[in-house]
């Protein structure tokens, strides 16, 4: 095997703004845009949860029904996911369930379907739908983290708006809008959700930020006729509080674990400085050469959507993988080349040695080397002794473990951080 170089440990300091009380201060937002009046005694009131990761999530929902019965309303709750969790009813439940999205830890009904109204199509051709169950309420909630989106750059990304567009409108929705590639993400998701919100019931949404580590730095209340003149704040406020790799340049980065828990993509490529789309140009930065993928999160179901951000991967990511799950996602995103199986190799050792002779052929035989636990965690990070004094010129870089040299368990695999 090749020689690695030594790695050593650092720690960045990643922007950090968290809530003092998230409770409080959804009530606070609900109070302010004076949500009671505008619903009677009895109302049946939608709340669309989605199937991201989101931190206090759970907490931020049960708030929102809490303060609904309180109004005097009956509360639901309604998969806003497009064609996640397999695009079935059970899957869908059951996403929202590893969230701690349950009807007992929300004190009120889930009422999970397929079923889907159609309200139309926009002047551009393009048809929206709606969740039956929430179309048929007295009004619609929607509850979504605002973030920069993995698949296009525009005035309004993951968000709100997306929630509503391609959530809402279940597997037939998301399928409408990804049709038209990019340009459907980024014009059509607008035009969709203004639709939407002039021929539903759709009553506002509740948008959260996360600072760089995962806390939940803001929720902000948004009446549905202002979501298209708000959003845009709030996504430079979460653009703003991002965490990105240290160094701009690496010749292999080290995923632990990619996942739909951890990015809508698998992995955020806004951190892997990739694109992956067929007649899209790729990033400038970061400059990565190889990216091996090791693991997939059990809270992925199988769902590998994203694979083919990586060079390589381990056989133990590409056997936890659920051909037909990942299928659909990639499919309904119609972005083929993230479900593309890289080669993958029967552990950690083969893996880094497979990369290292590709570097070689091109005359790198001292590669720099990052690993992270993925790249939704960013704060700590593994570089390698030709890459940290480039790292601890940096504000905010610090390092924590001195460089060793890197060695593999009994199963040539790496061994867990400490």
């Amino acid at each position: 095997m090749p020689i690695l170089p030594d790695m050593a440990i650092i720690r960045q300091t990643v922007p950090a703004a968290p809530l003092a009380d998230v409770a409080a201060t959804v009530r606070a937002e609900l109070a302010r845009i004076e949500l009671a009046a505008r619903i009677r005694p009895g109302a049946h009131i939608a709340i669309g949860a989605g199937s991201r990761g989101i931190t206090d999530y759970a907490l931020i929902v049960r708030t929102i029904v809490e303060e609904l019965r309180r109004y005097g309303a009956e509360p639901f709750i309604f998969p806003a996911m497009g064609s996640h969790g397999g695009a079935t009813a059970a899957g869908q439940r059951q996403v929202l369930a590893e969230w701690g999205v349950t009807e007992t830890a929300m004190g009120c009904p889930i009422h999970s379907a397929m079923d889907i109204v159609h309200l139309g199509c926009t002047e551009s051709g393009v048809d929206a739908y709606c969740d039956a169950a929430a179309f048929h309420s007295d009004g619609i909630i929607i509850v979504n983290r605002v973030k920069v989106h993995t698949d296009f750059h525009g005035p309004t990304e993951s968000g709100l708006t997306k929630m509503l567009a391609i959530g809402l409108g279940k597997r037939q929705g998301a399928e409408a809008i990804h049709a038209r590639g990019t340009r459907g993400l980024r014009d059509d998701i607008p035009r969709v959700a203004a639709l939407q919100i002039h021929r539903a019931p759709i009553l506002c949404g509740v948008a959260i930020v996360e600072d760089g580590a995962h806390q939940v730095s803001l929720v902000r209340a948004v009446p549905a006729t202002t979501i298209a003149l708000e959003e845009p704040a709030l996504l430079e406020r979460a653009r703003a509080l991002r965490a990105r790799l240290p160094l701009d340049a690496c010749h292999i980065l080290i995923v632990d674990w990619m996942g739909k828990d951890i990015s809508g993509a698998g992995m955020d490529n806004n951190v892997l400085g990739r694109m992956r789309i067929a007649g899209e140009p790729e990033p400038e930065s970061p400059r990565i050469e190889l990216v091996y993928a090791r693991r997939l999160t059990p809270a992925s179901h199988g769902n590998a959507t994203g694979i083919g951000f990586a060079d390589l991967v381990s056989q133990r990511l590409v056997d936890a993988m659920d051909a037909e799950m990942t299928r659909i996602n990639v499919e309904t995103s119609g972005f083929l080349l993230r479900g593309v199986v890289p080669p993958a190799a029967p552990n950690d050792r083969a893996a880094l040695t497979l990369a290292c002779d590709l570097l070689a052929t091109r005359g790198i035989t001292d590669p720099a080397i990052m690993r992270i636990r993925s790249t939704l965690h960013l704060d700590v990070i593994q570089v390698s002794v030709n890459l940290l004094p480039a790292a601890l010129e940096l504000s905010g870089v610090e390092m924590v473990r001195a460089p060793r040299p890197v060695t593999f368990d009994h199963a040539d695999d790496l061994w867990e951080w400490e």
